[in-house]
């Protein structure tokens, strides 16, 4: 890994499909658009090789800030299948692999001040031959963990769940497609706060302010 940025954000989710890739993107935007130099990268991705290449992870993060897809995911990182990373290598009959490699491939742009890492599949998902999201974590030490949720049923418990092995690293927590007209919405998010005290904001506009960027 080269210099790192002044800031590392580490964004995982409960699980796939959550929208971690969307927070990024909006999160990088964000801060965009208040002149701090963004960098994304996505350590390893695996997708089904019939999904449209234009909205896959690496190029909508490439998108949102103005790099090469090649630069936000290695190209040797990328296994068309649709399954947990170090499976999907398996699966193609490719090496398998570290989090301890998929960290040190990681390589930032000079001048960065907010780098964002996006995981893959849930906290626990197997990202790699050895470890996970987690793991990753111990490698990366970001300053923000970014833990994305749906806002529906069921939220609470995996929250819970997964900011339970979370501990130890500062953590926000994005309810994702938030609606507040929804009433188990509004009540997720009130549990949360008020019981559980996680910090939980709705919008990933809403993590530039904690990140100390106005």
């Amino acid at each position: 890994m080269t210099a790192r940025p002044d800031q590392v954000v580490l964004v995982v989710g409960t699980g796939t499909e959550v929208g971690k890739t969307w927070v990024a993107c909006r999160l990088a935007v964000a801060l965009r658009d208040r002149d701090v130099t963004v960098a994304a990268r996505k350590p390893v991705m695996s997708y089904d090789p019939d999904d449209d290449p234009t909205t896959s992870d690496a190029v909508l993060l490439a998108r949102a800030t103005d790099e090469t897809p090649e630069a936000v995911c290695a190209p040797h990182r990328w296994y068309p299948v649709a399954m947990a990373p170090p499976m999907a290598a398996e699966a193609l009959d490719r090496p398998v692999f570290t989090v301890e490699e998929l960290a040190s491939e990681i390589v930032w742009p000079a001048g960065i001040q907010v780098g964002l890492v996006e995981a893959a599949g849930g906290v626990l998902s197997p990202l790699a031959d050895d470890g996970d999201a987690v793991t990753l974590a111990d490698h990366l030490d970001p300053d923000l963990v970014v833990l994305v949720a749906d806002a529906g049923l069921g939220t609470i418990n995996a929250v819970r769940l997964a900011a339970g092995v979370l501990d130890g690293w500062s953590l926000t927590v994005v309810l994702n497609r938030y609606d507040p007209l929804d009433d188990v919405h509004r009540r997720n998010r009130a549990w949360l706060t008020e019981r559980d005290r996680f910090d939980v904001v709705i919008s990933a506009e809403q993590i530039v302010p904690i990140l100390g960027w106005s």
